[in-house]
């Protein structure tokens, strides 16, 4: 039985997940392309996430947030087709913290009961449930419908006479309209006017927003006055930080596990110092996952700022993949875990997700198969959290041009589509090479979950002892380390060139003495093929592997 478990994150986009359209068309609505559903989580597909060796699953896009869908039947204010991106709108343009997102729903009206029942369902498949908290921006019409009583909306007693007040919800260019160059996008009846202008959500403190700003959106005010210096005003308390604050409690409320904080560096760490510690009083197992890009500010987001985790991009994530592109030599992976050791229990790993280019695409790998070796490495290196992006599994090439995502090598976030890998394996008709890969994953996944030495072992890096050395072991294109836990020792050589090899992975006596080991003759396993092997585990010496094509041999000896 596991009694720790290495947290393994699903990320999925309820509304690109169970649409099963065949033949969508580019800017289609979602009468013509269809849209996924909460309800096509069932418990069956539910099992099928957990059987492939995750623990937790990250719905994506379940807020309301703006859209060029009209749901103002059931009571939902519309939005200007000017201000929304795509027909289904970004996720991350939330039009109201207080609402789940209509789309996702088969009956609009009981959408909250649709959320509670995904919420327990996802529980009884023994998973955990994220969702996103989008805290730095809103849609520009945000209006909650449903908001609780006494609850004011954003803005609503703002002082828009000032560009800057502690106490308004937003920054605002008074004496002047929002000017857009980017009306040509969308088909209206009239123009979009807003007066006075709002600064726009990635920091844009002007009226004139371009194509690519996110100009959907308006920026959060915490209390920083950006329009006059940065200074930070935080005592009394920002009205911003309550009502963020009480949203969260809301979602906590209803059970969720887990909070994915959208570009939580854009928020002052002092909010999240002020406002995590009180999330977790009342619910003290909720976990906290950061967006945060700058590795000067990881520590912040950690000690000052509470988080559980942090992403693993601006390093990890940029190193795998230029290796798997060879822009980078392998050997540079070691200084990934050197830069964040003190924190490495923090970092959330990955090899893609909904804002990087799918591995698959003409943009990245080709194929999927070129970054199993990055799989292997980014998912067994650590004790920390590893993440898929839903169809990356299955080699999702996310070449199609859905509609305002154009050919980008990205599967949509603002167009209603389907997925063709995820459709195919929902139908049970994934090809050859497909199966393959994902077979791979829930090796992969299953290993770093099962065997102790990868779940909490001590991490060794062996590419010091490796380099200059007559073995065959090329430092450019394998990487090699060990994992050890109590009398279990995993030796992992990854080769992420594309021609099998036979190398020598150099063991140093240092390796020994700080992992305790015995030396000898020893029998192993290796747990990606099966074969039984046995090999000379010696100080300053060399143990010979046989490498397969953009592959991996896993080695486990027991002491």
């Amino acid at each position: 039985m596991v009694m720790n478990k290495k947290i393994l994150i699903y990320q999925v986009l309820p509304r690109l997940y169970g649409n099963r359209t065949d033949g969508c068309q580019k800017n289609g609505s979602i009468a013509q392309n269809g849209c996924g559903k909460m309800n096509d989580f069932t418990k069956e597909v539910l099992a099928r996430i957990k059987s492939d060796g995750y623990t937790h699953i990250w719905y994506t896009g379940l807020l309301e947030h703006a859209t060029q869908t009209d749901y103002s039947a059931y009571g939902i204010h519309p939005d200007h087709p000017a201000v929304v991106k795509g027909k289904a709108g970004s996720p991350y343009a939330i039009k109201d913290y207080y609402d789940v997102d209509p789309d996702l729903a088969v009956d609009v009206t009981r959408r909250m009961q649709e959320f509670t029942q995904l919420v327990k369902r996802t529980h009884d498949a023994g998973l955990g449930f994220v969702m996103d908290f989008v805290p730095n921006h809103v849609a520009r019409q945000y209006h909650s419908d449903v908001k609780p009583r006494k609850v004011r909306d954003l803005g609503e007693d703002d002082d828009t006479s000032c560009s800057f007040s502690a106490q308004n919800n937003f920054y605002y260019i008074p004496g002047q309209p929002l000017r857009t160059s980017f009306d040509q996008l969308h088909v209206a009846p009239s123009p979009y006017k807003e007066y006075p202008a709002k600064a726009t959500g990635n920091n844009r403190f002007d009226a004139f927003p371009e194509v690519n700003d996110w100009y959907e959106t308006v920026k959060l005010n915490y209390g920083v006055d950006y329009c006059g210096g940065s200074g930070t005003h935080f005592d009394p308390t920002p009205n911003t930080w309550l009502k963020m604050r009480d949203i969260m409690l809301f979602w906590a409320g209803k059970g969720i596990d887990a909070f994915r904080c959208d570009m939580a560096e854009m928020v002052p760490v002092e909010f999240w110092g002020w406002v995590i510690p009180q999330i977790k009083e009342r619910h003290p197992k909720l976990i906290f996952i950061a967006e945060v890009y700058n590795p000067n500010e990881y520590r912040n987001y950690i000690a000052q700022g509470h988080f559980d985790y942090l992403y693993n991009k601006v390093g990890l994530y940029d190193t795998l993949r230029g290796v798997v592109c060879r822009c980078q030599s392998a050997s540079a992976i070691t200084g990934c875990w050197q830069q964040v050791d003190d924190i490495k229990g923090h970092m959330l790993n990955f090899l893609e997700n909904h804002d990087e280019q799918r591995i698959a695409s003409d943009f990245f790998a080709g194929n999927g198969r070129p970054a199993i070796p990055a799989l292997i490495v980014s998912a067994c290196m650590g004790s920390n959290p590893f993440m898929v992006y839903a169809g990356q599994e299955f080699g999702e090439r996310g070449m199609d041009e859905e509609g305002f995502s154009g050919k980008d090598g990205r599967t949509t976030i603002f167009d209603y589509w389907s997925v063709p890998s995820i459709k195919r394996y929902l139908e049970g008709n994934l090809t050859p090479e497909e199966q393959k890969l994902h077979e791979y994953y829930h090796t992969i996944l299953t290993l770093s979950q099962r065997e102790a030495a990868l779940r909490e072992g001590v991490f060794f890096d062996l590419m010091y002892a490796n380099y200059g050395r007559e073995q065959g072991f090329n430092p450019d294109r394998q990487y090699a380390f060990l994992r050890q836990k109590e009398n279990e020792l995993i030796l992992v050589v990854a080769n992420f060139d594309d021609t099998p090899c036979h190398v020598g992975v150099f063991l140093p006596q240092h390796a020994f003495d700080f992992l305790h080991l015995k030396p000898g003759k020893r029998h192993a396993i290796d747990l990606l093929s099966g074969e039984n092997a046995t090999i000379d585990l010696l100080p300053d010496q060399a143990v010979h592997v046989s490498l397969p094509a953009l592959g991996a041999t896993m080695l486990k000896v027991k002491f």
